[in-house]
């Protein structure tokens, strides 16, 4: 059982939503990103997903697209990350996932990546620019050394679709929650709860909701529908709006709490 599926297993015992969380790795330096994981882990993130900073980030809206140029000026990139990873790997329980586009695996090469990932600790990897189709290969890699393969739904996948990502998705489905780039919402789509339930239908996959949850309170909407919520956005806009690399920790750790807070206790499904 890999490290993903024991901890949707350890959830569900506990009754509890899966807190997944994102963060920019390089923004503002590899040393905060270090640190931010930790803190995270510590303040009750469940999984961790460790964006890897691309010129054009198709699937990101302007608050993920500032922290991911301010990293690529510092010098991060993938083979930093997957440094970064070893690093914290004997440190940090929680999965950790990268979150990044197709181009730099492949500049690296996808078997070489994928070896490299599993040395180092990796669980999971999620490439919204690589789709089912195309990407099995790569995805195949992936899963025969270890390492889930996190395929994503959106409001617009045919009942069809979302059968086939059920059944080749690995670790999670993740599904967009809305049309368009990740960002602040006011309030969640509707039709969330249905789309979750359809999805569930096709196969045993936990389905986890993103883009567009930023609060507590949109968090704890979603408790008793879905197994998972991931919230990137305001962890990012935290970092961007703190002073230090100390008052981020700080922030981004205070945040993590209180969206876990919401998630635990009974839930219906």
């Amino acid at each position: 059982m890999s490290r993903i599926a024991h901890k949707f297993e350890e959830l569900r015992e506990r009754d509890e939503t899966a807190l997944v969380v994102f963060v920019t790795a390089g923004d503002p330096d590899m040393e905060t990103t270090e640190a931010l994981l930790l803190s995270m882990a510590a303040s009750g993130a469940d999984l961790i997903e460790i964006g890897v900073p691309f010129s054009d980030p198709i699937a990101e809206g302007p608050t993920i697209q500032r922290s991911s140029q301010r990293a690529l000026a510092g010098g991060a990139s993938l083979r930093r990350i997957l440094e970064l990873v070893q690093r914290v790997r004997s440190r940090i329980e929680v999965p950790l996932l990268l979150m990044g586009y197709a181009n730099p695996i492949h500049a690296m090469g996808p078997v070489a990546f994928a070896e490299r990932a599993a040395a180092v600790g990796l669980d999971g990897i999620i490439v919204p620019d690589l789709p089912m189709e195309e990407g099995e290969p790569f995805y195949k890699e992936c899963r025969a050394r270890g390492i889930d393969a996190v395929l994503l739904a959106a409001p617009t996948s045919s009942r069809e679709r979302l059968k086939q990502l059920m059944n080749k998705t690995s670790g999670f489905l993740y599904y967009v929650s809305l049309q368009g780039v990740t960002g602040f919402r006011e309030k969640l789509t509707e039709g969330i709860a249905e789309k979750v339930e359809l999805a569930r239908s096709f196969g045993k996959a936990p389905v986890c909701v993103g883009f567009g949850i930023s609060t507590p309170a949109q968090a704890a909407e979603l408790r008793d529908t879905v197994d998972g919520v991931v919230v990137g956005t305001a962890i990012v806009h935290a970092i961007e709006e703190a002073d230090t690399p100390e008052a981020a920790i700080d922030a981004v750790a205070k945040l993590t709490e209180s969206l876990k807070a919401v998630l635990k206790g009974s839930r219906s499904v």
